[in-house]
């Protein structure tokens, strides 16, 4: 009897503390719900997406199963061999308690507290600059309070930062229209929004708005009929997770964007939603694609057709070659019905930059197409092995020399000067290789004979014994030698008069004697201006002439390693 008691008292227990489980679980699935966004109370930069609530076998209580974005966790979602839920990466993933977490604040809250709030003595403590003895020097706000007035009336504000501040949601409606109508710049980089309709309340509420950073807020694949805000010019969907199916939803609701800004997404595909090509974007001129994985041509012509786009940033993707496609093959295209019949559309008709850097680029041939763009003039190739000096990528001048319209190369300005040594230069350059047929010169230099006939240049011809010296005066070159080796010391530059004909191993025998440089062997750069880096010389049997060193270039004299 006594046994039979204390048994039903146990399972009574065990039955109670599992309907309290319960219990709680329900209350917290009123606060907390699968796949919202959260971060850690105290640190609003530590954002996760919930993935699971409930108990934890071996633990007392409720826990919220995290998977964090910086992938700063614990494990993939399961312990003690049970799965809970599938975290992104190995160790991204931990449980935290309920109390521990914060699902967010609205807009309204996070502008009261990002600019009615006075900053503690703590943040003010930690706004410092560092003295030349690298000491603290605080630094003081000179009228501050003027400042924080005119701040706190929101009426009078157009451009707002609230980055990183958990905000979940926009708040009731209506309400931000009328605190802060003359808004025209909102920053909500790093926040919690998942859904789309709240990015619809802000274009709503919000008619001013005509930049709108949406960066690192993790939405929802789904999005709803918006509405079409009048005045949106550049909106920022970096970081976002978004695809191009979303992209080509949202194109419905901004009719006059200008700017649309889609780095780190992991876009590898464009895919338009009525033909082969991304239609409408009537006013978009700047398309950032930075920081992708495109990898083939293909997708991004799918973006040809955008008659307005002038600036597309192609940055660190997977692209090994570009090319230009045949316009012979879109004549007599139709677009939208705006093309006479007969008439010949030109892709990218009116792209004038285009940035490549950090991309896997290897080939001349993709080099040269880019002078088939009517009107690009901003070019960035860096970061590409055709351009990589350790790999035998080509030089600042032969890219200047080859692309024919080319103003502003890797984020530097061509001057007119520039252009003509670097053409002049070039030229030279391909003719010390002459031993080719001129065809294979053709096809492999295609501005070769454009250059020879426009800066005058005519083919060396055999010199009789008596024009020796004349010879030797017209191959000579101007070269600054800078000393730059730790262990040669601070040496003044030398500017000397060298045939074109020296070698790189004379030229290290010569700086050995220039500046008496006793047991260091030289290691030979050229420095070429606007390349970030110079171009390593080691090949000791190439000439000047070979290595299309031109006139007052500067060779920096370094030291072996």
């Amino acid at each position: 009897m006594n046994d039979s008691s204390e048994k039903g008292d146990l399972v009574s227990s065990k039955d109670l503390k599992t309907c309290e489980e319960e219990k709680q679980k329900s209350e917290l699935e009123s606060e907390f719900r699968i796949n919202q966004r959260v971060h850690s109370v105290g640190d609003s930069r530590r954002i996760g997406t919930v993935k699971y609530i409930g108990s934890v076998k071996g633990y007392s209580g409720i826990w919220i199963g995290v998977d964090w974005d910086n992938g700063e966790g614990k494990h993939n979602g399961s312990v003690n061999g049970i799965n809970y839920f599938q975290a992104k990466g190995q160790i991204s993933a931990s449980f935290v308690r309920p109390q521990n977490l914060s699902h967010g604040i609205t807009l309204l809250e996070a502008l009261e507290l990002r600019y009615r709030t006075d900053s503690t003595k703590e943040e003010e403590d930690e706004m410092y600059v560092l003295s030349a003895r690298n000491k603290r020097v605080a630094i003081q706000l000179l009228g501050k309070d003027k400042i924080q007035d005119r701040l706190s009336r929101f009426e009078e504000l157009v451009g707002v930062s609230l980055s990183y501040l958990g905000i979940s949601s926009v708040g009731p409606p209506h309400q931000i229209s009328n605190i802060v109508p003359n808004l025209k710049e909102l920053d909500l980089t790093g926040n919690l929004l998942s859904e789309w309709t709240e990015v619809g309340s802000i274009f709503e509420q919000l008619e001013s708005l005509a930049v709108l950073n949406l960066s690192s807020n993790h939405l929802a694949c789904k999005i709803p009929q918006l509405p079409s805000p009048k005045n949106i010019r550049v909106l920022v969907l970096n970081n976002c997770g978004i695809n191009w199916t979303q992209v080509e939803t949202l194109k419905q609701s901004l009719p006059t964007i200008g700017e649309l800004h889609l780095m780190g997404n992991q876009l590898k595909n464009i895919m338009p939603a009525s033909s082969d090509f991304v239609q409408g974007f009537d006013s978009l001129r700047v398309l950032n694609l930075e920081d992708n994985c495109f990898h083939k041509w293909d997708e991004i012509l799918k973006l040809s057709h955008l008659r307005s786009l002038e600036q597309l940033h192609l940055n660190k993707n997977n692209l090994e070659c570009i090319f230009y496609p045949d316009s012979n093959s879109r004549c007599g295209e139709m677009i939208d019905g705006s093309e006479s019949c007969g008439s010949c559309f030109r892709p990218f008709k009116n792209l004038h930059c285009l940035l490549l850097g950090g991309n896997k680029i290897s080939d001349l041939a993709s080099v040269d197409s880019l002078n088939s763009f009517p009107s690009l003039m901003d070019i960035r190739l860096s970061e590409n092995p055709i351009v990589d000096p350790a790999i035998g990528g080509i030089s600042r001048f032969i890219l200047i020399a080859r692309l024919a319209k080319v103003e502003i190369l890797n984020g530097s300005e061509v001057s007119p000067r520039e252009r003509k040594e670097s053409e002049i230069r070039y030229v030279r350059f391909v003719m010390s290789k002459m031993q080719v047929k001129t065809e294979e010169i053709k096809q492999v230099h295609p501005r070769f004979a454009e250059l020879k006939y426009l800066h005058g240049i005519e083919d060396e011809k055999p010199q009789s014994v008596n024009a020796g010296p004349q010879k030797m005066s017209s191959g000579l070159l101007s070269v600054t030698l800078k000393c730059v080796g730790a262990s040669i010391g601070e040496r003044p530059p030398l500017t000397k008069k060298l045939p074109t004909t020296t070698t790189v191993g004379k030229l290290k025998v010569l700086c050995e004697s220039f500046f008496k440089l006793k047991s260091i062997k030289p290691r030979l750069f050229l420095q070429e201006k606007g390349s970030p880096l110079p171009v390593l010389l080691d090949d000791e049997m190439s000439s000047l002439m070979d290595l299309g060193v031109g006139n007052e270039a500067t060779i920096l004299v370094d030291e072996e390693d």
